[in-house]
């Protein structure tokens, strides 16, 4: 906005207040020419002013609004890029964890693989010796959430802790299948029954028919302190909260409403994660991975593994950030792009692992030795 500006002698220039004793002035030359000339009274400044702010104030907030508005809107489009995988389960009876969740839940063997030496992102666990990997699910791990078998060759079973509170998955052909085979089954509510994997691992099952999408609808951990763990993983993980529940001590939360959920549950003490415990897994954009791993070291949250690059042969080479929340929860973000590649569902994968459970004589081994597998 311009002023004219009255100077001795009587001539008049039009230019732009920089303050009140410095005006901008266009001249005739190519630059501008800055002018330093005092105001001739109070007057004059209170008279101009409140133009200048009428002026530079609309547009300085609307800028503003603008900028807060396109940093939400990426925001908003970064967190819908990311989709929740998988949750990762320790299993020290592989035979019998098959049979549970291809012939109880009626799961697909999605891919297997077998490691000699243990992952460099310790997705075994803290083992370094063979062990394998037996992805599972009721659809391709794109637009499913499925579940990461992990065998370690000499550890035979783990301890417990109160950190995973179970799966929770509908599909009536479950129950019936449960029913069927024998396999223990408590309802513990309307339609709602509670089963185990081997080991220990709760499933909750909705006995509706089973939805054209994804049956497996939640995955529940514990928390200590809820308010605190809400804020890690909405604000700082960017995850949406969909539902509150005082009474049950829960929040829901999720990265998209045609996702698996995540529900945090409030158990009223510490946290235990005994050896058995797991990892959730989500994906995203690779070109995130940095931007997470620097946005926890800002906010000093715990790293367990910096970016890195796991190699599986004869697959792609994916890049994980490992993660903890406050509760020690372990949490992998992976390069989307990558990992599509890596997962692609492979039509030998149950024949893979019958090979694997076949040849496997860990057991004969230890058995003829008088000794036991580890229990961890």
């Amino acid at each position: 906005m311009t002023f004219p500006v009255s100077f001795s002698g009587n001539s008049t220039l039009t230019g732009f207040l920089l303050s009140p004793r410095t005006y901008r002035f266009d001249s005739t030359v190519t630059q501008p020419l800055v002018v330093r000339k005092p105001c001739r009274s109070i007057m004059e400044i209170t008279q101009i002013m409140p133009l200048v702010y009428a002026a530079i104030l609309p547009a300085f907030f609307f800028s503003r609004l603008s900028g807060c508005f396109r940093n939400t809107t990426r925001l908003s489009k970064n967190m819908a890029l990311r989709r929740a995988l998988h949750f990762v389960f320790k299993v020290g009876d592989r035979a019998k964890t098959a049979t549970f969740y291809r012939d109880v839940l009626g799961m697909k063997i999605l891919r297997h693989e077998e490691f000699e030496e243990g992952c460099k992102a310790t997705c075994n666990g803290p083992y370094d010796g063979k062990w394998s990997k037996t992805m599972v699910g009721f659809g391709p791990e794109d637009d499913h959430f499925v579940a990461e078998l992990t065998y370690n060759y000499g550890v035979g079973e783990y301890k417990l802790g109160n950190d995973f509170l179970g799966i929770t998955l509908q599909s009536s052909q479950a129950v019936s299948n449960a029913k069927r085979l024998g396999w223990p089954l408590n309802e513990v509510g309307e339609a709602l029954y509670l089963t185990q994997a081997p080991g220990g691992y709760p499933f909750y099952l909705v006995d509706k028919e089973q939805p054209p999408n994804d049956p497996v609808q939640k995955v529940c951990l514990g928390v200590s302190d809820l308010q605190r763990s809400t804020h890690y993983w909405s604000t700082l993980l960017g995850m949406k909260v969909m539902d509150k529940n005082e009474e049950k001590k829960t929040v829901l939360m999720g990265f998209a409403d045609s996702q698996c959920k995540l529900e945090l549950r409030d158990i009223g003490g510490m946290v235990d994660h005994g050896t058995a415990f797991g990892r959730i897994a989500f994906s995203c954009p690779r070109e995130q991975l940095p931007d997470i791993e620097a946005l926890m070291k800002k906010e000093n949250q715990k790293i367990l593994t910096p970016l890195v690059s796991l190699d599986t042969p004869g697959k792609a080479t994916v890049e994980v950030v490992i993660l903890a929340d406050p509760d020690g929860h372990e949490i992998c973000f992976v390069g989307d792009e990558a990992f599509r590649e890596l997962s692609m569902v492979d039509p030998k994968g149950n024949e893979f692992l019958d090979k694997a459970m076949a040849e496997d004589k860990s057991d004969e081994w230890f058995a003829k030795h008088n000794k036991q597998k580890t229990a961890a």
